[in-house]
């Protein structure tokens, strides 16, 4: 076994690591390497103080980004052994990583690695061909690779009866004058390393549409029409609601998002019902699910797109000093 993990390594790997998906393109993670050890640490400076007050969605963050740098160090035949939360002293160390036994790559590694620079956020509408049951059988096994459960909500009633509760969420955060302040903050309209920029935030929502949208800076529509008639949601959930399980929930958003990307699937993110504890209640009351419920999706087949920018490696990294 190697004794531990090199500068190097950790640059090649962090550069898939920042590929990782986070709330309003935040990227709030920091990646450290300490004694050997490559250490995923959330970015406090990064979390969104009214939209995120737990962290939940920062941790979900990191958690995608550890995916990442697992993927990443397997493929580069140094595969890792995580612990979460190494460190209760330490809040914000969220994971670390030390080489286990170099081996080969396996297929399902190479092809979830393939997709990490391809994957993106699809704001807009998707088309209507159904996802056919093998895909939908994909994306259940990786959130249960994860230890976590993926609830495919197929057909109208399903799906109104979660177009509702996300609406009303939606609803109760949009009365904040600080929420929207707080995602205005976030949206770019010229080029930067972080952020949501305009060109990539969808269409605006309507009233009549099944479920919401945020207000990104997307172009208008033409009043009264369908933005999809009938989206396949689906709502990730892990065992249950600590940093650990959260951590655990990014990982597996990540795998999940990662799979539908290899299978040609087009995913965008429905936090709203998430981010309010009533309608996440609700939500879990709703699916009749033990646990908790971590993140809504919407799953489909969609136009061609491309990854917002993301922060150079450097930005993040924290190398130990080598003395001259």
């Amino acid at each position: 076994m190697d004794i531990g993990y090199t500068a190097a390594q950790l640059r090649t790997a962090a550069v898939d690591a920042v590929r990782a998906p986070s709330l309003h393109n935040t990227q709030p993670w920091r990646l450290r390497l300490r004694d050997g050890g490559i250490e995923v640490l959330a970015d406090p400076t990064r979390r969104l103080p009214v939209t995120d007050p737990s962290g939940w969605g920062l941790r979900i963050a990191c958690g995608a980004a550890l995916f990442n740098l697992r993927i990443a160090l397997a493929v580069a035949g140094s595969p890792a052994q995580v612990r979460l939360r190494p460190d209760r002293a330490e809040p914000d160390l969220l994971a670390r990583l030390v080489p286990d036994l170099p081996r080969r790559p396996t297929p399902a590694e190479q092809s979830l690695y393939a997709a990490i620079p391809r994957r993106f956020s699809n704001r807009l509408p998707f088309w209507p061909d159904p996802v056919p049951a093998d895909a939908r059988w994909r994306l259940g096994e990786a959130a249960r690779a994860e230890q976590c459960w993926l609830e495919l909500l197929i057909g109208v009633s399903a799906v109104s009866a979660f177009g509702e509760i996300a609406r009303s969420a939606h609803r109760v955060l949009e009365r904040d004058p600080a929420y929207r302040a707080e995602r205005e903050g976030w949206l770019r309209r010229e080029s930067t390393p972080d952020g949501v920029p305009g060109s990539a935030g969808g269409p605006q929502g309507e009233p009549q549409d099944v479920l919401p949208t945020r207000g990104y800076g997307g172009r208008d529509r033409a009043p009264g029409r369908d933005f999809e008639p009938e989206p396949l949601v689906g709502v990730l959930g892990s065992m249950g609601n600590t940093a650990v399980d959260q951590v655990i929930a990014g990982q597996a958003l990540q795998r999940l998002l990662l799979t539908a990307t290899d299978v040609g699937l087009s995913v965008s993110m429905l936090s709203q019902p998430i981010e309010v504890p009533t309608a996440r209640e609700q939500l879990r009351v709703s699916l009749g699910r033990f646990g908790t419920p971590q993140m809504a999706l919407r799953i489909g087949y969609g136009q061609p797109g491309r990854p917002t920018p993301r922060r150079s490696v450097d930005e993040v990294l924290d190398l130990p000093v080598v003395s001259a």
